[in-house]
C-alpha cells in the first residue's frame, strides 16, 4: 500500500474530510489517515483519534484500529499546537540556511544543544524556539523544533533542524539510514594527538555508555553495545619533518572523519580507542595531558585557549525533505581552532 499525495501543502486546515479509496480500502483507520494525510505522522494522527479529533461518515470515532472501507469520509480537526515546554531564550545564532521547513545552524562551541538535566534553558532549542517563532509548525503537536542529530556542547559546527513534522520524519529517516542508500553526508576535522599508522581506514567497534562513569561511552564486542563506524583521513601531520630527517612520530595531525553511523561522543571514542585521543579532549584524552608540555609555548597557548576537544562538522550534507533537492553545507572552523591549527603547523 503506498502513500497518496498530500491533499495539502504542510497541515491540513480544521475540518478537512479526507475519503477513502480502494488504495486504502481494508486498512486501519489510522494507518488510512497517515496514508491520505501524509505531512503528519502516523504516531500524532493516533492521538488526534484518540482525542476525539477524528470523524467516521459523520460519527466521532476513537478507535483507529477500526478497519475502513472504500468511500469511507474521515474528518480531521487538527488541534493548535500547543506552546513549546522550553521558553524561547533571545541567544544569537549564526544561520546558514533556513526555509519554512528546516533551518540549519553554525553552532558554536559551549552551547547545548537541548535542555537536560544541569541544563534547564540556554540551550539551542531555547534559541531556536525564539528565532523560529510561528514559524514552527508543531512536531508532535507541540510547537518546537525537530532535533534529528546532536553535536556535543564543546563540538562546534554544522546542525540540521526541523520546522514542521513532515521535515521532521524526512530528516530522521535519512539520519537513520546514516547516508547508505541516500545522499547524508557528515564530516568533521579533529585534531588528534599522534597520527595513525595509516593515511586513511575505517574503525568498526561498538559502543556504549561505560559502567564505571556514566557520562563516558566505550568500546566494546560486536555482540554488545551499538554498532558504530567512523571513516578517517589524515589530512595534515605536525611537524612534517625533523630538523632534516624523516620523522618518526607526529606530535599532532589532523583529520578528517566521516560517520557512516552517529553514536554518541563517536568520534572522541573512536579515536582514543585507535591510540589518538582528540586535544583538549578532558574525558577520553586525559592520559595524553602531558604531551602538551611538548608543545611549543605559542601552540600551548592556543590550546589552552581553545579550551574543548579539537572537533568541528565542517560538512554537512542532506535532501531536503519537502523538495528532494540535494544540500551541501560546509563551515569553516571557529577562530581559536583555526588558530591551534595553524600554530601546529609551524612546529
Amino acid at each position: 500500500m503506498t502513500s497518496q499525495p498530500s491533499q495539502f501543502e504542510t497541515a491540513p486546515p480544521a475540518g478537512v474530510t479526507l475519503h477513502v479509496t480502494a488504495e486504502q480500502a481494508g486498512a486501519r483507520l489510522d494507518k488510512a489517515l497517515a496514508l491520505l494525510a501524509g505531512e503528519i505522522s502516523r504516531a500524532r494522527l493516533q492521538q488526534i483519534v484518540k482525542d476525539g479529533g477524528v470523524s467516521l461518515n459523520g460519527a466521532v470515532t476513537t478507535d483507529g484500529s477500526r478497519k475502513v472501507v472504500e468511500g469511507d469520509a474521515l474528518t480531521l480537526i487538527m488541534p493548535e499546537a500547543k506552546p513549546p515546554a522550553p521558553a524561547g531564550q533571545d541567544i544569537p545564532l549564526t544561520v546558514v540556511f533556513e526555509d519554512e521547513h528546516l533551518i540549519v545552524i553554525d553552532k558554536p562551541a559551549g552551547l547545548v544543544v537541548h535542555p537536560a538535566g544541569g541544563h534547564e534553558d540556554g540551550t539551542l532549542v531555547n534559541a531556536l524556539i525564539a528565532h523560529c517563532g510561528e514559524s514552527l509548525s508543531g512536531i508532535g503537536g507541540v510547537r518546537r523544533p525537530g532535533i534529528v542529530h546532536r553535536l556535543d556542547k564543546d563540538t562546534s559546527g554544522l546542525l540540521v533542524v526541523a520546522k514542521n513534522d513532515k521535515a521532521h520524519q524526512g530528516l530522521a529517516k535519512q539520519f537513520a539510514d546514516h547516508g547508505r542508500t541516500g545522499p547524508l553526508q557528515r564530516a568533521y576535522l579533529a585534531i588528534v594527538w599522534g597520527f595513525p599508522r595509516r593515511a586513511h581506514g575505517t574503525i568498526e567497534a561498538n559502543i556504549e555508555r561505560s559502567n564505571k562513569n556514566r557520562e563516558k561511552m566505550m568500546v566494546v564486542g560486536e555482540e554488545r553495545g551499538r554498532e558504530a563506524i567512523t571513516h578517517f583521513t589524515v589530512m595534515e601531520r605536525y611537524p612534517a619533518l625533523l630538523k632534516g630527517r624523516e620523522e618518526t612520530e607526529a606530535l599532532a595531525s589532523m583529520v578528517e572523519c566521516r560517520l557512516e553511523t552517529g553514536r554518541t561522543h563517536q568520534i572522541r571514542v573512536h579515536m582514543s580507542h585507535l591510540g589518538h585521543p582528540l586535544l583538549g579532549d578532558q574525558l577520553y584524552g586525559s592520559g595524553f595531558a602531558t604531551k602538551a608540555s611538548r608543545l611549543p609555548e605559542p601552540a600551548r597557548l592556543a590550546l589552552t585557549q581553545l579550551g574543548r576537544q579539537a572537533l568541528h562538522a565542517a560538512l554537512l550534507g542532506f535532501a531536503h525533505p519537502a523538495t528532494g533537492e540535494e544540500m551541501l553545507f560546509e563551515s569553516d572552523p571557529p577562530s581559536e581552532f583555526a588558530n591551534l591549527q595553524a600554530e601546529l603547523a609551524r612546529l
